[in-house]
């Protein structure tokens, strides 16, 4: 996740926090916002009454929004085109994202796919090969779906036998899909599979090679808006209109339930998995698919914990559970004997979360967290210790997929001064080979990366990467960007990114603090974050930006604070309670308005998260921190740009809208409070290269102006090429 400069005037740049000797008068603020009419819409909450004056911003396009937004952007990006130092910043983001990279191959059919960029393509492209040794293909370009860069390629799946791929696509970053079938011998899509109104779903072929099970809600009158419910499962088998797709499972009486399908490696089952929001629980049923007319099972059908299926010996299902263990264990269940008295333990619970398992080889490879970092362990089908990866330093694991009778598998490893590296896994040998290294022009020696922790509020130790040059001085100068989430059981682990590689070149200090809420210690780490808890992720927060500055990493002048989605949120509201402490801040599309998020599109799912307000209890709650509504006139805030897209169909941009318009009501500082709104954009998912690099550019640029940050003349030992 990467986010985000001299100024249209001269703006105060001092700490926030610094007395005012009583001769100096405050300066006034120097931008011109643009106009944001005020309506009168109050909306009683239990008697309670709220105003929601920006209710008509809801609509991103009316002639109102379109003015307010086109009026936005020309502010911002006039601003932004005055600060000298965003050419170099973009001349670097570039330089250093040209570099070749791949993704982790799959096998299916006799077939190799892995996708690949050579460096600044918009998107990058899904390639096929008889080997991963073999000469390879181009089978979808992404880059060939617009003129503009902005369809892009959401998901696929290949049939069994490796004859058809089936492909979705986003157009604007929605989270809609449109799903096609592309004949991977001839390259060329089939006339009749185009599905629509595809939403958070796979495609899981069947073994015949006939079609593919997905999921898909009703056509919506407004699909950037509309509630998202009643979703279904389908059949849809190829060479056929979507209008004949066989309804395979609906739930009538619990529209805001979910469902997923998925065949079993061995073909003969299907397996249903039922969701409910953002809880990590689920239902699992079955129907098999080698028996004719056989009924649809309800074998796992309490809602009570997650169930996922890793594979099958005979009738005996392994299957990676949080039932009695917040940090996750493996267990063994009979089908043909489902009752829980017959269950067995094959891999238990320890102090490590058990992230992600997978079964191959006749092995189990354990993916766990050790304090946010990745350890791979193996196991035998009975739970015997069978060694460990070996991977090379502190960083994140990935893949590990596959057929259950596969012999060698792929993974990925990076680190925040690692680039992503694939390797090829030979599963009876034990054995590591490097598969592709990309070659970045940066010399990794030259940063350090540590892991410290600190105390929250509370008492609470909360552990915080931090990644800097080098022989930095810790006497409060340091430019510092704090970053966060804490939510949704999400865990927050190192990886590579140019954009945080670049900062750190600025001489900035990155630092990602893992909050409760997240999934860094499992579900009793994720609950300490969640409805009535949820103050504790803002303190941990708070407490880092108070670490950071207690330990001479940087002062509050220096300090800013960047999240996403739930971070968007967190960084709206510890700006609402602790204006002082943070220089700028960077909420990119968060929940803003807690009263009113359950209303619209998928939001209704995060109230596991979140509560919602039409509880009067947790409407209490939520009203004391939803940053919309603790918003006071006369309070200098951090210098902020909100950044959205005006059509995210996940978050609204309505909660960034209404924000960023009631800020700069209130704001009393000379420092700029701005949104930047990205046009043909959702939430962030399959954005193009270019457009990652404009808005980064930004991003670093704001905060090169707002922290008064001196950008060397060359970045640290340029040239000198990774190892």
């Amino acid at each position: 996740m990467q986010f985000l400069t001299l100024a249209l005037f001269a703006l105060a740049c001092g700490p926030k926090d610094a007395p005012v000797e009583a001769a100096v008068t405050p300066p006034a603020p120097t931008f011109a916002y643009p106009e944001a009419q005020r309506g009168d819409v109050v909306d009683d909450y239990h008697g309670t009454q709220v105003a929601d004056p920006y209710r008509w911003l809801e609509d991103p396009d009316t002639p109102e929004s379109r003015t307010w937004i086109e009026a936005q952007n020309e502010l911002t990006h006039g601003y932004l085109a005055t600060i000298e130092e965003r050419g170099a910043i973009e001349e670097r983001l570039t330089e250093l994202w040209n570099f070749e990279r791949f993704g982790t191959p799959r096998v299916e059919g006799g077939r190799t796919f892995w996708t690949r960029n050579d460096g600044l393509q918009d998107h990058s492209v899904l390639y096929v090969a008889d080997s991963v040794d073999a000469e390879p293909s181009v089978l979808l370009d992404p880059n060939t779906f617009s003129e503009d860069g902005t369809i892009s390629l959401a998901g696929w799946s290949v049939s069994e036998d490796g004859s058809h791929i089936a492909y979705a696509t986003s157009d604007g970053g929605s989270d809609w899909r449109t799903w096609k079938v592309r004949d991977i011998e001839s390259g060329e899509d089939t006339a009749e599979d185009t599905l629509e109104w595809s939403k958070f779903s796979g495609a899981s072929w069947t073994h015949d090679h006939a079609g593919f099970y997905y999921a898909r809600y009703p056509e919506p009158e407004n699909p950037l808006e509309a509630v998202n419910e009643n979703q279904k499962l389908y059949y849809h088998r190829l060479g056929t209109p979507q209008s004949e797709d066989r309804l395979v499972y609906e739930d009538t009486e619990h529209p805001t339930w979910g469902w997923a399908g998925s065949v079993t490696d061995d073909g003969k089952t299907l397996l249903i998995y039922g969701w409910e929001g953002t809880e990590d629980k689920n239902r699992l049923y079955y129907q098999r698919l080698d028996r004719e007319d056989a009924p649809i099972v309800k074998m796992l059908d309490d809602f009570d914990a997650s169930y996922h299926h890793l594979g099958e010996v005979g009738s005996t299902w392994y299957v990676k559970t949080n039932l009695d263990a917040p940090k996750n264990r493996i267990i063994a269940i009979d089908r043909d004997k489902p009752e829980r008295e017959h269950w067995t333990e094959i891999i238990g619970e320890s102090e490590d979360v058990l992230e992600g398992a997978s079964m191959i080889g006749g092995k189990l490879i354990l993916d766990y967290l050790d304090d946010a970092k990745s350890v791979i362990r193996l196991a035998e089908l009975d739970g015997t210790p069978a060694g460990e990866v070996a991977l090379p330093g502190m960083g994140s694991a990935w893949g590990f997929g596959g057929e259950q009778d596969a012999t060698e598998t792929f993974y990925g490893f990076s680190g925040f001064t690692r680039p992503s590296t694939l390797y090829k896994y030979d599963i009876t040998t034990g054995e590591s080979t490097l598969w592709k290294q990309p070659d970045v022009d940066f010399n990794p020696d030259a940063f350090e990366t540590k892991q410290v922790f600190y105390p929250s509020k509370d008492g609470t130790q909360i552990p915080m990467f931090l990644v800097h040059k080098k022989g930095i001085e810790l006497d409060g100068s340091n430019p510092t960007l704090l970053y966060g989430y804490g939510g949704f059981n999400i865990s927050l682990t190192p990886y590579f990114s140019i954009s945080r590689l670049v900062w750190a070149e600025m001489g900035g200090v990155l630092a990602i603090a893992n909050l409760r809420g997240g999934g860094e210690y499992g579900e009793e780490w994720h609950q300490a974050g969640t409805l009535k808890n949820k103050q504790n992720v803002f303190d941990d927060f708070i407490a880092a930006g108070e670490y950071l500055v207690s330990e001479g990493y940087t002062s509050s002048d220096k300090l800013a604070i960047q999240g996403g989605s739930n971070g968007g949120l967190l960084v709206g509201a510890v700006s609402t309670q602790r204006p002082e402490l943070f220089a700028a801040a960077l909420p990119a599309v968060g929940v803003m308005d807690m009263l009113r998020y359950h209303e619209f599109t998928i939001g209704w799912a995060w109230a596991s998260d979140f509560g919602r307000s039409d509880d009067p209890e947790m409407f209490s709650y939520l009203h004391g921190y939803s940053p919309l509504h603790n918003l006071t006139p006369g309070t200098d805030y951090p210098a902020t740009m909100v950044t959205t897209g005006d059509h995210d169909d996940r978050v609204v941009p309505a909660h960034s809208f209404k924000y960023a318009a009631e800020l700069q009501r209130c704001h009393s500082g000379a420092d700029p409070v701005l949104i930047r709104i990205e046009t043909r954009a959702g939430h962030g998912a399959g954005k193009s290269t270019s457009m990652r690099i404009e808005e980064i550019a930004d991003r670093w640029a704001f905060l090169v102006d707002q922290l008064d940050v001196e950008l060397p003349e060359k970045p640290a030992d340029e040239g000198a090429p990774a190892e």
